[in-house]
């Protein structure tokens, strides 16, 4: 067995396949010197997704799909990289993201980061606005689960993603405690705004902050 990888990039998966080619173009289009390796969790998909991701240089994890925090979870327990970095299926890396979060992952010493995203159509602009320069200000940033790049020791010291609602908040904000996170000032990801396209910004401010409230019940029980 060779020497394990610098980054192993974890996609959960479920029902993606009009938005995983993208997605996994991206990867294997990164321009790096890195060892990465590429990881699908195929959440029980009942359209072409997990046939999709066989056509690519990916190892494909079965799971249940019971939640995307889950999925994330059994990607982690089958990665072999020094990183993690978690990514979601409707999103689209740039070519320069693993070179560009390593470097700055180590200039700033940090544990965990993420960068500021770009999603696609105007509706969404606010949130992205919100995402880019609201949550890198909090005392306790939220590293949003699209991408979210985390040293594979502090992952498992810290416990990975609750299994709860809203879990890359609550994972944020539990790991802010104790490491060091950021954001990288660059754009370095696209990401679908397709929840704004369906239900509009204040539908989709509702599920989140249902989702919230979820999340704030479970860790208080």
């Amino acid at each position: 067995m060779g020497a394990a990888p610098t980054v192993s990039i974890v996609i959960p998966a479920r029902n993606e396949a009009d938005y995983l080619p993208d997605c996994l173009d991206s990867v294997a289009a990164l321009d790096t010197e890195y060892d990465y390796e590429t990881i699908v969790v195929d959440g029980d998909s009942d359209d072409r997704t997990p046939k999709i991701a066989r056509e690519y240089d990916v190892r494909l994890v079965e799971g249940p799909g019971e939640s995307i925090g889950g999925g994330r979870a059994l990607g982690a327990e089958h990665a072999h990289g020094q990183w993690l970095s978690f990514v979601d299926a409707d999103t689209v890396l740039h070519p320069d993201f693993l070179d560009e979060m390593l470097a700055f992952v180590e200039a700033e010493d940090l544990d965990a980061a993420t960068s500021r995203c770009r999603m696609d159509g105007l509706r969404p602009k606010l949130m992205q606005a919100t995402i880019n320069r609201v949550f890198p200000r909090l005392r306790r940033p939220i590293l949003p689960g699209f991408n979210f790049f985390i040293g594979r020791e502090v992952y498992e010291a810290a416990g990975g993603f609750p299994e709860v609602p809203n879990e890359d908040t609550a994972f944020s904000r539990h790991l802010a405690r104790e490491y060091d996170t950021a954001y990288h000032p660059d754009v370095l990801v696209e990401t679908s705004g397709r929840r704004i396209h369906r239900w509009g910004l204040t539908g989709t401010l509702v599920h989140y902050l249902r989702l919230d409230v979820g999340r704030l019940m479970a860790e208080f029980r």
